[in-house]
Parts: C-alpha cells; structure tokens; sequence
C-alpha cells in the first residue's frame, strides 16, 4: 500500500496482517481521487474508520489542509502514526482513539464539520449504513459537503437512495469493492439546474 500521488507521491505504508481494518486496494484509491480531484484541495477530511490512514493521508498528499482519523485499536493507531511521520503530515492530522459512534456526537456536540468523510468500517455487519445515518442524523458534513462510503458490493441493497438531505449521486464497483457518494439534495437540485441553465441558449 503506498501514496498513489501528491506531496508524499510513493511512499510506503504500514499495513498489518489482520482482519481488524479493511484496507483500500491502490487501484480503487486511484479511481476515487481521480474523482475527488477537482474538490479536495484545502479540504478538512474525516477519515471515520481510519485503520493505518490510507485515504485521509492519501487525501493530505493531494492538498487537503486537514484530515481527522478515528480508529479504536491501539496497534492500529500506533501504526497510524508512523505513517503520517513518514508521509511528514503529523502536523495536518488529528487521530481520535475513540469508537466512531461514540465520535458522531462529540464532534457534533463540537460543532465540527467536515468537507469529506469517508466512511469504511472492518465488518461487514451493517455498521456503513448505521454510521452514513449518523454523519446525516448529526449534521457533520459541511453544506457542500460529500459522504463516501466503502462497501463490498453484496452490502449495496442494504442503502437506499436518500438519508435525510443526502442523495446517492454517484456510485462505483471495482471488483469486490463498490463506492457510494451521497451530496446535500440542495445542491444536487442546484448542479442539475446549472446544467440545464448551460445547456439553453
């Protein structure tokens, strides 16, 4: 696993052999920042079920100015934290040892929002439906902001189209790995009415 592009292009990291995390394969990582490229520069990023941070640092490389990591497992973190120093981002980032559920309403609580949030759980367990409806429920995105979530496809009839004021915009499979991408309704109504605008002479 490596840092497919940006400041940190090529660098290696740390995975363990384990079954705690569920890593991002690097062809699907390049895939989503190919779409996420035009949208991520001077982003705050949260990275929800963090594992070793592959795409919260993935994201600081390509110019997002902060990315918060939530990961319950002190090994993990450890290994975390090597590799923000190895990717020289120690100083953008914020690692919260904290189970996500218990984060959701801390960081609302906080008033705390996010720009993108990538949500991944480990198991498959229906946690990346629960966790989508608590970012939506506790309002942690920004007004423009995007929810990603990471799946294996079999888990896709499990969402719906709509929670709350996000809608499914876009979503992609690679292999044994699908992305959902959910954005505001106001500003899927506002994109498709531009378009359409655009499109009238």
């Amino acid at each position: 696993m490596r840092v497919i592009a940006g400041a940190a292009k090529g660098k290696r990291l740390k995975s363990p052999i384990s079954d705690t995390t569920r890593p991002i394969m690097d062809r699907v990582k390049t895939a989503l920042f190919d779409i996420l490229a035009f949208r991520i520069a001077d982003t705050t990023v949260l990275d929800l079920f963090a594992g070793v941070g592959s795409v919260g640092i993935e994201a600081l490389s390509r110019g997002a100015k902060h990315a918060v990591f939530i990961e319950m497992n002190l090994p993990i973190i450890r290994i975390l934290r090597e590799n923000l120093a190895n990717t020289g981002f120690t100083a953008q980032a914020a690692i919260h040892h904290s189970d996500a559920f218990a984060y959701i309403p801390r960081a609302a609580a906080a008033r705390t929002k996010f720009d993108i949030i990538y949500i991944a759980p480990p198991q498959y367990k229906g946690m990346a439906q629960r966790a989508l409806r608590a970012v939506v429920e506790h309002h942690l995105a920004s007004p423009d902001g995007l929810l990603i979530v990471q799946i294996h496809p079999r888990e896709r009839s499990e969402f719906i189209q709509q929670y709350g004021n996000y809608s499914l915009t876009d979503e992609r499979t690679y292999g044994s790995t699908s992305l959902l991408f959910y954005s505001e309704t106001a500003q899927v109504s506002a994109a498709v009415n531009q378009k359409q605008e655009d499109s009238n002479p």
